[in-house]
């Protein structure tokens, strides 16, 4: 439920809190200590949401309330919905890491630590950017979007992630399953990579275009290392080739079919070839100083 604060004192800024009670690092504890160092740093929470059992704020809302700063605490998929919520609207969002990855939060801020992050955006010494991102017909990707059968990997991840050591089991066997039987995915325009395809293709967002990686957990030794990855809480540091940069790319199943598409780690399904291009944030995040 969305909770108003206190008044503003002295020389405060409020902000507009979003979380998310599942994501990797936001239990009560922490929620607290984060408040608190927004407290320390000038930064006052005014407002905050608890998604998804509350709806996100919009631009309406917090014109109104008065409020020009969004922080949300969560993981990439909360992120990403919050995002797309404020998409248009004249304020500032703080992306700070309250997830499991934080991909977005470390694109933007490097390896800064979260109470530096804090200071500065208390200080108003934080830069302004609105990096590229990926758009396709399934929605938009700030951290980064994965696609093909390989996708299944992330049923694994969330197992892990829940400690539900029957659940990784299964999702470990289904995975397996379909990342050597499914359609494989390519590179259709450009043409990047093998004709053959591959069981996931990362596709990964800068701001001078988007870098394309194929994955292929196609031998024992292989999986074994994609194993030992996800057990490092990212299934991307697998066995894996670069296979260049593009602006705008077309992908597709061998067998034309539909095929997986995780968005930021949010599952969707690309009906057949779907085209995905750069474009731009359509909302103002602050970044690490100087790294606009």
């Amino acid at each position: 439920m969305e909770e108003r604060g206190e008044m503003n004192s002295g020389n405060e800024r409020s902000l507009w809190l979003v979380h998310n009670d599942a994501s990797g690092s936001n239990d009560r504890e922490t929620l607290e200590r984060m408040s608190s160092g927004c407290a320390d740093c000038g930064l006052r929470v005014a407002y905050r949401s608890t998604f998804p059992d509350d709806d996100l704020p919009l631009p309406a809302m917090l014109d109104a309330a008065g409020i020009d700063l969004v922080a949300v605490f969560a993981g990439d998929g909360t992120v990403n919905a919050t995002l797309a919520a404020l998409s248009g609207w004249g304020g500032q969002v703080l992306i700070l890491p309250g997830g499991t990855m934080n991909l977005l939060y470390h694109r933007l801020f490097g390896d800064m630590d979260f109470e530096e992050v804090l200071r500065l955006a208390g200080s108003g010494d934080l830069s302004v950017r609105r990096p590229g991102i990926i758009s396709c017909p399934m929605g938009k990707a700030y951290a980064g979007l994965l696609a093909g059968p390989g996708t299944s990997w992330n049923d694994v991840r969330e197992a892990m992630r829940h400690a539900d050591v029957l659940a990784m089991a299964t999702e470990t066997r289904e995975a397996f399953i379909r990342t050597l039987q499914d359609e494989p995915l390519r590179c259709i325009e450009p043409e990047l990579g093998r004709a053959s395809g591959y069981p996931l293709l990362l596709l990964d967002p800068k701001d001078d275009g988007i870098d394309v990686c194929a994955y292929h957990a196609e031998t024992t030794a292989e999986f074994v290392d994609q194993l030992l990855a996800l057990a490092k809480h990212d299934f991307r540091q697998g066995p894996h080739d670069h296979l260049g940069k593009a602006d705008r790319l077309t992908l597709g199943s061998t067998g034309a079919h539909e095929f997986g598409v995780l968005l930021d780690g949010e599952p969707a399904i690309a009906e057949g070839a779907t085209t995905f291009e750069l474009s731009t944030c359509e909302v103002d995040l602050l970044a690490k100083p100087g790294n606009d």
